[in-house]
């Protein structure tokens, strides 16, 4: 018997031996039994190793095996998710979700560990319920409105010490089957990265048990994990849900900056795989076809337990349209819509065995190996052999009906169009883009980021203190201190800001032609910029809010609002500029409006007015004008060394201590060695970067000190996993 050439089981040329009658009745009594009993049991024998090879295979496959690498380690996997908050009084379905996905997680292996991005108190209590092995990680950047940004949470991902990262939508959940994918990932001689495309199921019945070993469906019985697959035949896909690995090797995801994305707001995903694909650093393989992960609409016989969720997302397209923009202007996404990378690989699974697939080329890799050092290489598989798994496919028909189709339309059809690409889904037009805004207006913000008191921070910026203006926000971040605001002077500050996921306004009287680097003190661009402060400050204070005004050169070691408002009503408190370290800290014009706190009473604002009314009828910057208007000029009005009341109104404006609120040039405090500990060792609660002239020298100077928390390449605040790595690069 010979092999066809396609693969066909045929016969040999030539006729068959002749015999007679007698003689074949003699061959068949002295051959015939043995020959039947040695074809039959070579036949059953055969169908016996094929099923024993599969029932193997099968349980393997959906026994939950721990992940061993050739030298005997655990490769360890840390599960990156972002929940959505929910109410912590009452059940939700998106807490039941939330719940089971990350239940299936944990029950893949004891060596997976999952790590939350939250700051809200129903995601650290969710946590608490899941055992050690999640936590719960606050230190990255999140908009005003508690939105994790995409970015962040990726570098922080990086900076896992873990063997594999994954970072996944937090209510999908994972069957078994993706840590033998992990397994077989991790042994790649190669740094890789790894995506798959969840499933949409409408209607989930099952429930997870005994800690993650066994799924029941809705009578109580336990469900095979084969079964389970074969009820998630009813499919969609989504266009969002994702999970993305990668192992930690030692080259980057993709080459270039990851845009400030706002996660769960569209198009961040297939911004990533797509920069990953175009930047050719590791290898990429679309796993889709041989991991089960699937989004569950409803819980079965538990979604009438459960309260649906308001979704907000309908009011905050400012937020997609922002992710809209990043696509547009950053990276190769709008250039390669709908269309397949000839790099992209598919990982398929054919009889127990893996191929990656790479259909624009035509050809088929199988992992070899391991090798000496442990790990597996890819190396094409020869067309011969590829025909002998179409063989064994067809011989097999009976046996594995699924998976014979599954391999037939993986490796039999490298000639036809991809059926699948991960940017289908998106059908985006980057023609025309509107200006971004965000829709609330300022007395909506107000509401929105004022603290118990009806106390709010203000920054006033133009594009030109962008960078500075960040640094700052980074540290109110890292203070906790999040009820800020912020004024943009010009359209540039605003749309970056929008971008940053700022409280911001636009003030409509703002002056133009802002220079970008000639804007510092005793210029007169400083001048015009100052007035739109103190003008803000007081419509602020007539909504009804406190205000603590704060230049953006403010470097802040703690939140001083606490003590600021232990100043009681009728007061205005002030940073003292006076430079000299002994005598009256309330001498004339020594009143620094870069740093003062104002309460909305009505003897407050009187005085606010007389400030703004002096400050719009002189050629001098707003600073003269509060102290000649509440000091009196020449400081008339003064009390003691450390005071002024203005007699009109009565108001008392108190200097501040500059050993807890130093000036640019007390003590030369920018001159030590060490700024933050020769400021901590005063006891200072902020510290101001003025005094100097320039806005470069004024930059150059808080960086070096190590007074900066923002890193303007990544536009990522610095937190403490890439501190370290920012200062050596800078």
């Amino acid at each position: 018997m010979g092999v066809g050439g396609k693969g066909r089981i045929g016969v040999t040329n030539g006729s068959l031996p002749r015999y007679s009658t007698s003689s074949r009745l003699r061959r068949n009594k002295l051959l015939g039994m043995p020959v039947l009993l040695a074809s039959f049991g070579w036949i059953c024998g055969f169908f016996l190793i094929t099923a024993s090879f599969y029932f193997l295979l099968d349980q393997q496959q959906h026994q939950q095996q721990p992940l061993y690498n050739d030298d005997g380690c655990f490769p360890s996997i840390t599960i990156y998710a972002a929940p959505r908050p929910f109410s912590s009084g009452k059940l939700d379905l998106i807490r039941a979700r939330q719940e089971l996905a990350v239940r299936s997680w944990l029950a893949l292996s004891l060596d997976v560990h999952v790590v939350l991005f939250g700051q809200h108190p129903s995601i650290v209590a969710f946590a608490g319920t899941l055992g050690p092995r999640v936590t719960v990680e606050s230190d990255i950047d999140f908009t005003f409105q508690g939105t994790p940004f995409f970015h962040s949470m990726v570098a922080r991902s990086q900076a896992s010490r873990s063997d594999i990262s994954m970072i996944i939508d937090s209510e999908t959940v994972l069957l078994p089957d993706i840590l033998t994918t992990l397994h077989h990932a991790y042994k790649l001689n190669r740094d890789w990265f790894l995506f798959s495309k969840s499933l949409d199921i409408s209607h989930f019945s099952f429930q997870l048990v005994d800690n993650g070993k066994h799924w029941l469906r809705e009578d109580g019985k336990k469900i095979e994990f084969k079964k389970l697959q074969e009820c998630l035949v009813q499919k969609q896909w989504q266009s969002e849900r994702f999970l993305m690995a990668w192992n930690t090797g030692k080259l980057p995801l993709h080459a270039g900056i990851l845009p400030p994305f706002l996660y769960g707001k569209g198009l961040h995903n297939e911004w990533l795989v797509n920069e990953v694909l175009s930047s050719d650093l590791r290898l990429v393989f679309d796993a889709s076809e041989v991991v089960s992960s699937f989004y569950p609409e409803t819980l079965g016989q538990w979604s009438h337990k459960y309260l649906p969720h308001a979704d907000s997302d309908a009011e905050r397209n400012w937020e997609f349209e922002g992710n809209h923009h990043l696509a547009a202007l950053y990276g190769t996404l709008f250039l390669r819509q709908n269309n397949t990378p000839s790099n992209l690989i598919k990982l398929v699974k054919c009889f127990g065995q893996y191929y990656f697939v790479n259909q624009a080329k035509k050809t088929v890799y199988s992992l070899q190996g391991p090798n000496r050092h442990a790990s597996y290489s890819l190396e094409p598989v020869p067309i011969q052999e590829q025909e002998t798994l179409q063989l064994s496919t067809r011989f097999l028909h009976s046996w594995k009906e699924k998976k014979r189709k599954t391999c037939l339309e993986d490796i039999n059809s490298l000639d036809k169009e991809c059926k699948y690409s991960f940017m289908t889904s998106y059908k985006v037009s980057f023609e025309v883009l509107v200006p971004l805004s965000v829709t609330f207006s300022l007395e909506s913000l107000l509401q929105m980021i004022a603290d118990k008191d009806k106390s709010i921070v203000l920054a006033v910026a133009g594009d030109s203190y962008r960078d500075m203006l960040m640094s700052w926000v980074c540290r109110l971040r890292l203070l906790a201190v999040h009820n800020f605001i912020v004024c943009a002077l010009d359209s540039e500050i605003y749309h970056f800001s929008v971008l940053q996921g700022l409280p911001v306004f636009k003030d409509p009287l703002a002056p133009s032609n802002i220079s970008f680097n000639n804007c510092h003190f005793g210029t007169e661009c400083f001048q015009r910029v100052t007035k739109v402060k103190s003008r803000i400050v007081l419509q602020i204070l007539k909504l009804g809010y406190n205000v603590l005004m704060s230049d953006v050169d403010v470097y802040w070691f703690d939140n001083p609002l606490p003590f600021l408002l232990s100043f009681g009503p009728a007061s205005l408190v002030a940073q003292s500029d006076e430079y000299n370290e002994t005598g009256p800290i309330n001498l004339p014009r020594r009143l620094n409006s870069g740093f003062y706190f104002a309460r909305s009473d009505s003897t407050t604002i009187a005085a606010m007015e007389m400030v703004v009314r002096h400050a719009s009828s002189s050629d001098l910057s707003e600073q003269p004008s509060f102290y000649d208007v509440l000091c009196g000029e020449g400081g008339v009005n003064r009390v003691g060394d450390d005071r002024c009341r203005e007699p009109s109104t009565n108001l008392t404006v108190f200097f501040l201590d500059r050993n807890f609120f130093p000036n640019g040039a007390y003590k030369g405090l920018w001159e030590k060695p060490d700024v933050r500990s020769a400021c901590m060792k005063l006891g200072c609660l902020i510290l101001h970067n003025n005094w100097i002239s320039g806005r470069k020298k004024k930059l150059e100077r808080q960086v070096l000190s190590g007074l900066w928390d923002y890193d303007p390449s990544s536009r990522l605040c610095l937190h403490s996993w890439h501190r370290t790595k920012f200062m050596t690069n800078f």
